[in-house]
Order: C-alpha cells, then structure tokens, then sequence
C-alpha cells in the first residue's frame, strides 16, 4: 500500500465482533429489510471453503472502516471438468467513507493478494459500473453460466476477473455460489438469535432493493 494512512492486513480473532458490527451498519436495509451479511461472515470464518489468507481489513489511522473476504469455489466445466476459481464476499466500506476510493483500494488489494496466493480466475455478484473499474467483465464474456439462472434471464449481476491471464480459456461451464453463502436462509432461527446481540435498528422496506 502507498498510503501512509491506510493499512490493509489480515483479520485477527480479536477484530471478528468489530468486522461484524461494521459489516451490519455498512449492508443494513440495502438488499433487504434489515441484513444478513454480518450472519454470513460469522458462518463462512469455519467453513472449510474459506481462504483464511484472504480474510482481509482496511484501518484508516488506526480505525476499522473496510473488509473483505473469499472463499474456494468450482467452475463445472461443460466439459466434465471442476476449475478451481474464488468467490468474493461480503465486501463492505463503512458508511462514512463509501464513494472515496477506499473500496477500490481495498478490493485491488485484495486481487492482488488472490494472485499472488495462485488463484487463477474469481467470479462474483455485483454491480459492473463498480467492479469493472478493478478489471472485472460479465461472466457471459468467459461463456460462464450462473447456476439456476433461466436462459435469457438478466445475468449482469454475474462478474467475473481472471487473476491467471488465460486462466479460463477454452472453459465453458455454470457457476453456483459456495453452499456457506445460503447458511443465513437455511437457519433462520440461529440468524435471529444471533441478530438479536446487535442493538436493535429498524428494518425498512427501501426502493431498489433486491429482496
């Protein structure tokens, strides 16, 4: 990093409540009443998928404001084959410092952590007008499918990067997120639960969001 007020490092055991606070005031009433995500990271930390060396976040003198994380994930190849690739996420700026370049600071670090670890190729939900300012293209361009996605159905959402230049070549295929990303749908019981140690905040049904 060339910013001498920015440290991005590996999360520690003594940052996990903190990263998760951050995580639910960054994702709160954006894709649905209330959130999930802060759950989801809780989960995926002991989920045999997960790539603890890219468990990352971002101070700013000192303060947590950024997180991101990514998990082992499989292209299954038309083919017959299984290509080993990353999935990306939850990726979060807190709210005070989103639209100030942070994000692509620490997503760009983050890539070049993931090809430096040897990763060839990461696929991700998410918005182009972001993500592709950090190289990422629609995966339909890499003649990837996402997994449940009806032909002819909008997949704009579905990203994809290849850290390894010429990773994916010559694969067709379908993606499916990794089953730990469901973890929060699956057990709504525990997700309550485990909701209910946060202060309460209220939940509000917004335009634009997706659930």
């Amino acid at each position: 990093m060339e910013r001498s007020d920015i440290v991005i490092r590996a999360e520690r055991e003594s940052d996990r409540r903190a990263v998760e606070e951050l995580v639910r005031e960054s994702f709160w009433n954006v894709y649905r009443p209330g959130c999930l995500e802060h759950y989801v990271i809780h989960c995926l930390r002991d989920d045999p998928a997960f790539v603890r060396e890219l468990d990352l976040v971002m101070e700013k003198d000192g303060e947590l404001i950024g997180q991101n994380v990514f998990m082992r994930a499989v292209l299954r190849a038309d083919d017959g084959r299984e290509i080993p690739i990353l999935a990306m996420g939850p990726i979060c700026i807190a709210p005070a410092y989103k639209r100030q370049g942070y994000g692509k600071l620490l997503l760009d670090e983050s890539l070049s952590r993931a090809a430096a670890l040897g990763f060839g190729a990461l696929c991700f939900e998410g918005n182009i007008d972001f993500y592709g300012k950090s190289g990422f293209t629609y995966a339909r361009e890499f003649a990837l499918r996402y997994h449940g996605l009806p032909e002819g159905a909008d997949d704009s959402f579905f990203l994809c990067r290849e850290l390894i230049p010429g990773y994916l070549a010559g694969v067709r295929g379908e993606y499916a997120p990794p089953a730990g990303y469901y973890r929060a749908e699956l057990e709504p019981e525990a997700f309550e639960a485990f909701d209910a140690q946060f202060p309460p905040r209220e939940k509000l049904r917004l335009p634009g969001q997706l659930f």
